[in-house]
């Protein structure tokens, strides 16, 4: 039934069925992290979006291979190749080496994903150890007569890859020099670095030796490189945010088939912005929460996943905490009456179907949501606990799972803080602590054991 999964494909600006290059696999590369941060929410959503479409894969039992890339090298401040390599400047703003930031932020983020439930790739790929792979694809555009040489690297000459612009139906003429990209010595103010110079020697904790002088490889580089080293140059899906569109995606397109001569990816899925009072959520306007945030404000990390599962991913998601509150309620109170259904050893084929439907529809999660809570609510269907187990290798929400309460590291300080006021006998401060633990989401029960912490249950039945 594989054939009869339908995805958005940004080329064509529509729903295609999915047939695969070679059958029963699927290649998938996902545009990865750049390292010199925390991964805020905005970006979390976008790797939920595409573990859902992995997991939708694997439910019709494709052999999934998929790479995500990590950038550790080469992503400057600004889209016109200019400014500081983000990774140089965390690494001079914390008195680390740029090796220990990326390592860092690497990890955190993978503890992020971890927390909600996406599944880890087959490959992490660095940008730093593929420095080799860089090189030799630029030597192959050298050679077919795309590139030139500046003062400060080696460009992509967009002139000369007669469709360039066709993804993000860009016109080049109508690019205005200074506005997109700084013209300086460029061909054509949409070219794009290949290869950096590192200017003095030795200023740069990362630069390597090439046929054109030390440097250091362009941003866009990378994810050519790396998804044709591991899947192929040509490949069946390629994912990523939307903001990605006008700049990297036709970037890596260009390079990639001017390179090869072959098409680069078959489909491409693009995955909508989070807004959070009205703008699009970035590391560069404070960006917003992390899931360790979120989870320090009392939220469980898998009811931001159901938020996010709650809205289609081709349309933005608008943030609130009342939102996520919402969306946690909900989520508690569907993991409760899950936890009092009776294995009857059944599953149900009207809902099964009803959910492949939903699911193969480019990936219509709000449509899945509804199919699971119209099983629990039919009150003669049966078969719901294995059904909704199988759904749950889709929605990834651990329904079957029973909750372990972690208590924050800020809930535990206030505990810490009443514990001392009481002591003390200061009874109205002990009180204001409560309230505070109240609002964040915590209950209190003073026992003779002791205090007992718990996640409030405040939900309410719609």
């Amino acid at each position: 039934m594989a054939e009869l999964i339908r995805l958005y494909n940004t080329i064509t600006r529509k729903k295609e069925a999915f047939r695969p290059i070679h059958a029963g696999n699927a290649g998938l590369y996902s545009c990865g992290p750049t390292v010199y941060w925390y991964q805020h929410i905005g970006n979390m959503r976008t790797y939920v979006f595409s573990d859902i479409l992995k997991r939708v894969l694997l439910y019709h039992g494709f052999r999934v291979k998929h790479v995500i890339n990590v950038t550790d090298v080469g992503h400057l401040t600004s889209d016109a190749d200019t400014g500081e390599d983000k990774i140089e400047r965390a690494a001079k703003k914390e008195g680390k080496t740029a090796r220990e930031i990326s390592e860092y932020y690497f990890k955190i983020f993978l503890q992020d994903l971890k927390k909600l439930n996406v599944l880890q790739p087959n490959a992490w790929p660095k940008a730093s150890r593929h420095i080799k792979e860089q090189i030799e694809l630029i030597k192959k555009l050298e050679e077919k007569g795309y590139t030139y040489k500046t003062q400060d690297g080696i460009y992509f000459d967009t002139s000369k890859f007669k469709d360039y612009g066709r993804f993000s139906k860009l016109k080049k003429s109508g690019v205005i020099a200074g506005k997109r990209i700084a013209l300086g010595e460029k061909k054509n103010n949409t070219d794009f670095a290949l290869w950096k110079f590192s200017g003095m020697p030795g200023l740069r904790q990362q630069e390597w030796q090439s046929p054109w002088g030390l440097g250091f490889p362009g941003w866009h580089l990378e994810c050519s490189a790396m998804s044709m080293k591991y899947l192929g140059s040509r490949f069946d899906i390629h994912t990523g945010g939307m903001d990605h569109i006008q700049i990297h995606h036709t970037n890596e397109i260009a390079q990639s088939e001017a390179a090869t001569g072959k098409k680069f990816v078959n489909y491409w899925l693009h995955g909508a912005w989070l807004l959070f009072k009205g703008r699009k959520v970035s590391k560069s306007k404070d960006g917003l929460y992390t899931i360790s945030e979120l989870e320090n404000l009392g939220f469980q990390p898998l009811a931001f996943r159901y938020l996010c599962l709650g809205t289609h991913y081709k349309k933005p998601l608008r943030f609130t905490i009342e939102n996520l509150k919402s969306a946690e309620n909900t989520y508690q109170r569907l993991k409760k009456i899950i936890s009092a259904l009776k294995d009857d050893k059944k599953t149900n084929g009207k809902y099964l179907e009803d959910f492949k439907k939903v699911i193969n529809e480019d990936l219509d999660m709000p449509g899945a949501l509804q199919v699971l809570w119209a099983l629990i609510r039919d009150k003669k269907a049966t078969g719901k606990l294995r059904t909704i187990k199988k759904m749950d290798r889709v929605l990834g929400l651990d329904l079957l799972k029973k909750d372990r309460t972690k208590i924050p590291d800020q809930i535990k300080k206030l505990v810490k803080q009443r514990e001392q006021l009481r002591k003390n006998k200061q009874w109205q401060e002990a009180d204001e602590i409560r309230k505070k633990i109240n609002n964040l989401r915590y209950v209190l029960e003073d026992t003779k054991g002791g205090v007992v912490v718990k996640k409030r249950q405040d939900v309410k039945e719609n």
